[in-house]
């Protein structure tokens, strides 16, 4: 069954600075950059539910209720892309 409120997400000065400096920085790969303005979105002073979020952000409501409950179990390393399942790759990315 849905949970009909999001939690809340409060942010130390220290959290809040590092997420503004992950977004801003042109070296963010552009889906973190994404979550971190997500969540700096979440976390503001009107308390804006998840549906708010996603009109203003121009994604689906459930894609910030994820990246929500990731951030409040998680912390900051819940934003990172979470490991592939499947056979190791054989070459390198580079």
């Amino acid at each position: 069954m849905p949970v009909p409120f999001a939690c809340p997400v409060r942010l130390t000065d220290d959290e809040r600075q590092r997420l503004e400096s992950l977004a801003r920085a042109h070296s963010t790969p552009q889906a973190l950059a994404f979550r971190c303005r997500l969540i700096l979105r979440a976390a503001a002073p009107d308390a804006p539910p998840n549906l708010r979020v996603a009109a203003d952000m121009h994604c689906h409501r459930q894609t910030v209720g994820l990246w929500r409950t990731r951030y409040l179990e998680h912390g900051l390393a819940g934003l990172q892309d979470a490991l592939r399942p499947g056979r190791p790759r054989r070459f390198s990315p580079l």
